[in-house]
């Protein structure tokens, strides 16, 4: 399976714990992540993790790309609703790609939690 990480500034250190406690389900899936965020993933867990640019220079598009080529099976982007961000079209358009392309999105921690649950005990699959 190909899951996509993203996290806004704020929700990186929630990304970051995650992915720790999700290491060992998350090994065995191909990862892509937006740069900032997999750099700081791959540094606390040494998972491998396939980088795009930051989510503000264009990540988002290459990973809403990815969800429009329907390469991608999963996508963790934990958001921060509180905080404006400056690439908020390309935040939209990235969970509007997932809802056509019907995408599992996780976009707060319990839902990933649910979902990386779910795929670690094999209710979750292609």
């Amino acid at each position: 399976m190909k899951i996509a990480l993203i996290a806004h500034d704020k929700k990186k250190q929630d990304m970051i714990d995650l992915s720790i406690r999700y290491k060992d389900v998350l090994a065995k899936h191909e990862l892509c992540a937006t740069g900032t965020t997999g750099t700081l993933v791959m540094g606390e867990t040494g998972l491998k993790i396939t980088r795009m640019k930051s989510g503000p220079l264009g990540g988002d598009q290459q990973i809403g790309s990815m969800i429009a080529d329907n390469v991608l099976d999963l996508v963790i982007f934990l958001r921060d609703p509180l905080t404006a961000q400056p690439h908020e079209p390309d935040v939209s358009a990235l969970l509007r790609l997932c809802d056509v392309q019907n995408i599992p999105l996780a976009t707060n921690v319990k839902s990933a939690n649910i979902i990386l649950d779910a795929l670690s005990n094999g209710a979750f699959t292609k």
